[in-house]
């Protein structure tokens, strides 16, 4: 791989993260008055916290954000800060800082939603492989039906009706939460146990979601490869029905796929929000409904930031390793 097209593309990542961090900082000025100070004194009148609180507070982001000083002293000190992943407190849970809520909400968020996708990457991309496989058995037609309107169906609403079958009909798992209300978080089998039965009903609802987008993607990538002169050339050559679906036509066929991946991963620190929020799971997702209900802007932000990171950094990683999974791809100059 040439040299400097990788420092190229890493430029280009930081570039990416100073675009998103200037946008933070610019949106949130653009609205008239100090939406800061009149979130603070909202709350105060709403009477959650006392008028001595109120002013802590006021001067803390007085000090943190240089609020009175100018505007360019205010962003290089904002750009620092965001170089440092410093977000300032959270409104609604004053005096708790952005970055440790949104660290204990990660492995919620990462648990839950990594596991879920690489599942339904793996599922859906065999199924779609064998779908568009000539050799494979007819039945597997018939499924991709089932799929397309898996493809189509919102992963929140595949929750509500797992919640209805699983957890109000048959209680077989719980309405809501990451583990059972009263519990001790503690790294021992029970309660780690207690996680994944809580844990079942929304991976499931997302892997349903997703699996018939994968499914159909690969199916519609085997059919290119199907016709290629290298396939005709293997099947000629007389190698092995094995060899040729897996070393041929899937691993040409799947490299489209990696590159949704990356960037399906890249969202999983966004979190599904509307399933988190259904389940009431304790990721990010739930975390920015709450900031977004709450008006709490610096954890907005933050989540905003850490969600435009996470893209950022899989996409360069799949740009990076692209010429790994296919030789036949260089970025050298001609």
């Amino acid at each position: 791989m040439q040299t400097s097209y990788v420092f190229k593309r890493i430029g280009l990542f930081f570039v990416v993260l100073w675009g998103a961090a200037t946008l933070n900082f610019i949106i949130p000025r653009l609205a008239p008055g100090d939406p800061v100070r009149e979130r603070l004194y909202e709350m105060a009148a709403q009477g959650g916290y006392l008028q001595q609180g109120i002013e802590q507070m006021v001067k803390a982001y007085d000090q943190q954000f240089g609020l009175d000083q100018p505007l360019y002293i205010q962003y290089f000190r904002y750009l620092w800060d965001t170089l440092h992943l410093d977000f300032g407190y959270s409104l609604a849970q004053y005096p708790a800082r952005v970055l440790p809520l949104i660290l204990a909400a990660l492995p919620w968020t990462i648990g839950l939603l990594a596991v879920s996708t690489l599942l339904a990457f793996a599922v859906g991309t065999i199924l779609g492989a064998l779908i568009s496989w000539p050799k494979s058995p007819k039945f597997l037609q018939y499924l991709i039906g089932p799929l397309m309107t898996l493809s189509s169906i919102p992963y929140y609403l595949f929750g509500l009706i797992l919640i209805y079958l699983f957890a109000i009909s048959l209680k077989i798992f719980p309405l809501s939460g990451g583990y059972t209300i009263g519990s001790i978080p503690t790294f021992s089998l029970p309660f780690i146990l207690d996680i994944l039965h809580h844990a079942i009903l929304p991976a499931l609802s997302i892997i349903l979601a997703a699996i018939g987008f994968w499914a159909l993607g690969m199916r519609g990538m085997m059919v290119t490869t199907e016709g290629e002169d290298y396939m005709i050339l293997a099947e000629a050559k007389g190698l092995k029905e094995g060899r040729i679906f897996f070393r041929y036509a899937v691993r040409n066929a799947i490299l489209p796929q990696f590159t949704s991946l990356a960037i399906a991963l890249g969202h999983v620190v966004s979190g599904s929000v509307l399933v988190e929020v259904v389940f009431g799971f304790p990721g990010i997702g739930t975390l920015l409904y709450k900031a977004i209900s709450g008006s709490d802007y610096f954890v907005i932000y933050g989540v905003v930031f850490i969600v435009i990171l996470a893209i950022s950094l899989a996409t360069l990683l799949i740009d990076l390793v692209y010429p790994l999974l296919d030789p036949r791809i260089t970025y050298r100059s001609h």
